[in-house]
């Protein structure tokens, strides 16, 4: 009989599903903008401060024991993000006329529906938001459009001229975040 789906025991945690690491491009530096830098700072403090001491109080408990893992991989994961990352400052006020690494652009695509994208490091990532990678094949086909330019672009469903409407940087906020 195969054991290929048997749980050995009742009390051994399972490995909880995490947060992949950075999936750079090989070669490539693990850019971060200031502000998502501080945010991983933030989320790293919280995780190491805040967490530990409840799980670790309830660590009998199976559950428990599966967060405590899945805490500290995320972690070690936010360690060597911060350790790796090389922090790019935005541009100058004379250069936020293109869009480069840490702009908010929006466009229109095709079909009239105005879209957002975040061009962020790949540790920033949040496509619920619209932050994408600058590794990504959106933010490399925005990287030095100019307001009112157009940009041809591949979607899955076909090919499209993107129109740039607007270009924004996020300045950090005080405090970093």
């Amino acid at each position: 009989m195969s054991r290929a789906f048997v749980r050995e025991a009742d009390n051994a945690p399972e490995l909880p599903l995490t947060r992949q690491a950075s999936a750079l491009p090989p070669g490539a530096k693990n850019y971060l903008t200031a502000a998502g830098a501080a945010r991983l700072r933030e989320e790293l403090r919280h995780h190491v401060e805040l967490e530990p001491p409840a799980l670790v109080a309830a660590s009998e408990d199976a559950e428990a024991k599966r967060k405590l893992l899945a805490l500290d991989q995320r972690i070690q994961q936010l360690e060597e993000s911060l350790r790796s990352a090389e922090i790019v400052a935005l541009p100058g006020a004379h250069a936020r006329d293109a869009a480069r690494f840490g702009a908010t652009v929006t466009i229109r695509r095709s079909t009239g529906e105005e879209d957002v994208y975040r061009n962020v490091g790949v540790d920033e990532m949040d496509l619920e938001r619209s932050w994408v990678s600058w590794a990504s094949p959106i933010a490399r086909a925005l990287t030095n459009a100019h307001v009112a330019e157009r940009v041809r672009f591949k979607f899955p469903a076909g090919e499209e001229n993107l129109e740039i409407l607007k270009i924004e940087y996020e300045e950090p906020e005080e405090g970093g975040n």
